[in-house]
């Protein structure tokens, strides 16, 4: 009984703030969190912001001409094999809102390799 107890015991102890919250595909992957203690005593956790990284951290594979119709989830799910991976064409394209990518027909969007990743020149 004291072995199921010390698991029941680890499993609601809070997590450290150093640890992930999120998983590696997420967008808020490693972004550490922060303690607010509020006035009155109560303390609230809350992640730090995340800024949108430089577009010459990505690799361009090819450029996307948007459709009428198209989401940013479609473009993810046909460039990327995954639609809640939109936030990576949508961080390569140095957006603030994921509608933006598509709302004007004729844009033209940068598709990439994910942020540091290389790839190769001319290839």
């Amino acid at each position: 009984m004291t072995d199921q107890f010390d698991r029941l015991s680890a499993l609601l102890r809070p997590l450290p703030l150093s640890a992930n919250l999120f998983p590696p595909s997420s967008r808020y992957f490693g972004l550490p969190a922060t303690v607010l203690t509020l006035p009155d005593g109560r303390q609230a956790i809350y992640l730090r912001r995340r800024f949108i990284p430089q577009p010459e951290r990505f690799s361009l594979l090819q450029m996307h001409t948007v459709q009428s119709g198209e989401r940013p989830d479609h473009l993810a799910a046909e460039y990327l094999g995954d639609p809640e991976q939109f936030w990576r064409i949508v961080d390569a394209n140095r957006l603030l809102r994921p509608e933006e990518l598509t709302e004007e027909p004729g844009r033209q969007v940068r598709i990439t390799l994910p942020e540091g990743i290389q790839g190769l020149e001319n290839a």
